[in-house]
């Protein structure tokens, strides 16, 4: 029988709310907001001025307000951008610590589903606890006011940290930044396009200048690619060298990494060139390197 397991995210959530949150929203981010409803969730990116990622977004409607759930190492810098100018604007701009992030994971979730009446037309849905997010068949999020243990417990197994959750989002190729990648790197960078988070007919954002030159132009010459070690410690340097001949180089850096101690492996996300060969040898930076091998992205890096 497959098992079900669940998690406090480490994660965080910013609230918008107001008249203006909107047609603000809209200025801020690489998605096209006009597409958001309560049954769907939408990947976007917060840019500064010159295009630099602030940090990735998980963006969901709930009640009368906007929700996104970001990684906690940019929410904190995300926050402070997004709250700049809204002053000018009739938009309340929060962070929301009344709602929990509670991971949901495993081969099979449709008895965690129906025991918490979770029905989703889309890849978000409102349920009687808060509101879940479905990234994939196998993981959902629950954005929940009380932890809904009554339910769980009898279906879910609970782990005290989320290790596995995170290893499971680098797996599934989706973007996050730590703290030495914020500002970093242009959306295309962290293959934003490739999962739908960026929209190139929405009109004018910030940062829109430079994402769409890295389109139109050809500019980028780099992309997001997943990596893994076998090993009995979690990856501890950012960088990333690739072997050319007997020598090593730098060839990228670290954005989001995780370790699993039960199967005892170590994953990462890194932006290398995009023109990088799978087989290419691959080792961190530091005294005892540890050896990757680079892992299919589960999706094309087109932009189109």
């Amino acid at each position: 029988m497959s098992q079900i397991f669940a998690c406090s995210l480490s994660d965080q959530l910013i609230e918008f709310a107001g008249a203006d949150k909107k047609s603000y929203l809209h200025g801020q981010i690489t998605q096209d907001i006009n597409l958001i409803n309560h049954e769907t969730m939408l990947w976007a990116g917060h840019c500064s001025g010159k295009g630099k990622l602030w940090a990735v977004h998980k963006l969901f409607a709930h009640n009368d307000s906007y929700f996104s759930i970001t990684s906690a190492d940019s929410f904190e810098q995300s926050l402070a951008e997004l709250k700049k100018y809204a002053v000018f604007a009739k938009v309340t701009i929060s962070h929301n610590t009344e709602f929990k992030l509670i991971g949901l994971f495993g081969d099979n979730l449709q008895p965690a589903l129906a025991a918490l009446n979770i029905n989703f037309q889309g890849n978000s849905a409102a349920f009687q606890f808060g509101h879940a997010i479905k990234l994939s068949d196998d993981r959902i999020i629950l954005i929940v006011k009380d932890t809904p243990e009554s339910f769980l417990n009898d279906i879910a197994i609970w782990l005290d940290n989320d290790f596995t959750w995170q290893s499971l989002a680098i797996l599934h190729g989706e973007p996050s930044l730590n703290t030495s990648a914020v500002g970093e790197y242009v959306p295309q960078m962290v293959n934003l396009q490739a999962i739908g988070g960026i929209s190139f007919t929405k009109g004018c954002y910030t940062g829109q200048e430079t994402v769409a030159r890295m389109k139109y132009l050809g500019k980028n010459k780099r992309a997001m690619y997943i990596i893994q070690a076998q090993g009995d410690s979690p990856i501890n340097s950012d960088e990333v060298e690739q072997q050319l001949g007997e020598n090593w180089r730098r060839a990228g850096h670290i954005i989001a990494s995780a370790f699993d101690p039960i199967d005892k492996k170590a994953v990462a996300l890194v932006v290398l060139p995009n023109d990088i060969s799978p087989e290419t040898p691959l080792r961190s930076k530091h005294e005892q390197p540890m050896l990757f091998t680079i892992q299919p992205l589960p999706y094309s890096l087109s932009d189109n």
